[in-house]
Order: C-alpha cells, then structure tokens, then sequence
C-alpha cells in the first residue's frame, strides 16, 4: 500500500487554505469529469483520486490526522514495514467521538455506483480512516430498507445538524448546473439488493444537503441518517451567485456602437436582449426570471445578470483600415 500524496494529488501546498483547495479541487474536477471524458477510464481514476484528496484536504479533523500521521507512514513503509504491522493505536479510539464515521470503499461502491463524487476509495485512506474511531476496522453494513421517500424526507437545507445521538454519515455527490436547474436523482443500493432512488431537488446550491432518514449505520441502538452533500460542478458560460446567474456576453463592434438586438442563451431558452445605441464596454443588462429555481420556492426563479463585452474586428482588409483611418480624422478634434 503506497503513500499518497494528497497535496500534490491536487496541485497545492501543505499550507494551502481551505478556499486554495476548493479551487484547485473544482478546476480538476471539471477537467476530469466522467461525464467529460466518457469512456476514459485514465479520466476516470484521476477523477477519483481527486475526490479521495478533496475527502481529506475538506475536513478539518481528516486533514489533521492524516498531516500528523502521513510523514511517520511515509517513513515506515519505505522502511519496508507492513501495513498490518503498523501501530495504529495513537490514531484511533478518541473519546468523544463516534458522531460520524467513514464509510468503507465497498459501501461507497454500493451506495453511489452512479455518484458525481466517485466511487470507492484506496487501501491508503481505508487504512487510515477506515480503522479510526476505536471500531478496529470493522465495517457497518446498510441492513434497513427503504420503499420511497419524498421531498420533505430527503431534503433537510443548508443548515441541518446531526443528532447527536445517532451514528449519522455524509458523503459528497457532484451534479453539473443544470441537473441543479431541472433536479435529478442518485440511485442507492444496499447490501441485501434494496434500493432507493434519492431525488435531488431543483435550486440546491453547494453545501445543500439530501438527507435519506435512518439509512446511516445505526449507534445505541437506533438508525442514523445518511446526508448527501451536494457540490454544483463549475459551468463554462454561467457563474452563479445564490439563485442569480452572471454571463458574459460577446457582442460585435457595430451592434454597440449602433444598437440591435442578440441572442441570450439562458439555461432553459434562448432570449433576444436590445442592446442601446452606444452601449458601453461593461453594461451589465438584468432579464427578469431567467436564473435558477429557488429551493424553497421552486416555481420562482432569480435573475440572469448580462454583461456585455465588446468584440472587435479582426484581420482587417486594407479597405476596412481605409475607412476607419477616414473615420478617426472625422472624429479628431481640429
């Protein structure tokens, strides 16, 4: 089992900040997307390691452990230790905890066969946080079943805690902009052939959560609950800020200096928008209710904030260089 080097896996410094991460994390996630680079199976791995990294390097309490447990690993394996002889005491059984606990790359595997976020983890992160928690190791199966379940039951908002309680767990999914637009659904399965489709509500944002209830591995004797945390994969044309979009628009020399009408390409349609006689670089134009659905309100929508971005002619012909030298002596002043 070899070390992994999470850091260099995305591109970052150990001292990297938490917003440095998530950045670096988005821009290879983007690029390495399975539904980018279908049928690329190089893709593919990238794409879960990114995600393994992420795992770790998002969490406080992971990255923590894992900072003060990689260099004596390191040490040890290239020393030609084994994995099963290592002491893994000082990392695991931590009084007060117990809350949350990692899901093992089998579950994973079962639970998220068509997730966003990757599917099965490394014997390296097994091993480390697989083993934590004074559980030795040992895994929790998914035993209940579930029939169906509706919005109320799956959907919890941002805010939602764990109770304390109960074993609960959290596991991320990635969707693009649009299954946020229109809404979408993950498929679980449990080990004894139950499963369940988890429907995603329309408007989620990133950090939303989808709560499936008392489908957690059980502690005191009683089912916790399993949270979706959802993650919106950057878009190309549209950056999104809350339930508005932003959009940057190319629009041609003329059409701003003379006015006329272009085409907006909004996520569910395209839309005609009059630009102004003498429209400045930089105008940013708002069309009404052509953002994204609004979580609690999914029959309203927030605004598509346009921004024009002048585009100038290329590869002009001696005959155009004519005409426009004639216009700047029009113009200069006297």
């Amino acid at each position: 089992m070899d070390y992994k080097d999470y850091y260099k896996t995305l591109g970052v410094k150990k001292n990297a900040g938490a917003d440095d991460i998530k950045k670096a994390y988005r821009k290879l996630a983007r690029k390495y997307h399975p539904d980018v680079n279908q049928g690329d199976k190089a893709a593919e791995e990238r794409f879960k390691e990114i995600n393994e990294a992420y795992e770790v390097l998002s969490d406080e309490d992971k990255r923590g452990k894992y900072d003060r447990f990689g260099a004596e690993w390191q040490q040890y394996s290239r020393a030609g230790g084994r994995p099963e002889d290592f002491n893994w005491g000082q990392w695991g059984g931590q009084p007060g905890g117990g809350q949350y606990r990692s899901v093992s790359p089998e579950e994973f595997e079962q639970m998220f066969g068509r997730s966003g976020g990757g599917s099965g983890f490394s014997d390296f992160f097994e091993t480390l946080f697989g083993a934590m928690g004074g559980r030795g190791g040992a895994r929790q199966g998914f035993g209940g079943s579930y029939q169906s379940a509706d919005f109320g039951d799956l959907f919890s908002g941002a805010q939602t805690t764990a109770t304390p309680q109960l074993l609960d767990q959290e596991h991320p999914i990635q969707i693009t902009l649009e299954e946020a637009f229109s809404g979408t659904t993950r498929t679980i399965q449990w080990e004894n052939g139950k499963r369940l489709e988890a429907r995603i509500p329309r408007g989620v944002r990133t950090g939303s959560r989808v709560r499936l209830s008392g489908q957690a591995g059980s502690g005191n004797g009683r089912a916790g609950d399993l949270y979706l945390r959802v993650e919106v994969l950057p878009h190309e044309l549209y950056e999104r800020d809350g339930d508005d979009l932003r959009l940057t628009l190319p629009v041609d020399l003329f059409t701003i200096l003379l006015g006329g009408k272009v085409s907006v390409p909004a996520l569910d349609k395209s839309v005609n928008l009059t630009v102004p006689e003498g429209t400045r670089n930089g105008k940013v134009f708002r069309l009404r209710n052509l953002g994204m659905p609004k979580l609690r309100q999914p029959d309203e929508r927030g605004d598509l904030y346009v921004t024009v971005s002048v585009e100038l002619p290329r590869n002009l012909s001696e005959e155009e260089k004519r005409i426009v030298r004639q216009w700047q002596e029009q113009r200069s002043p006297e």
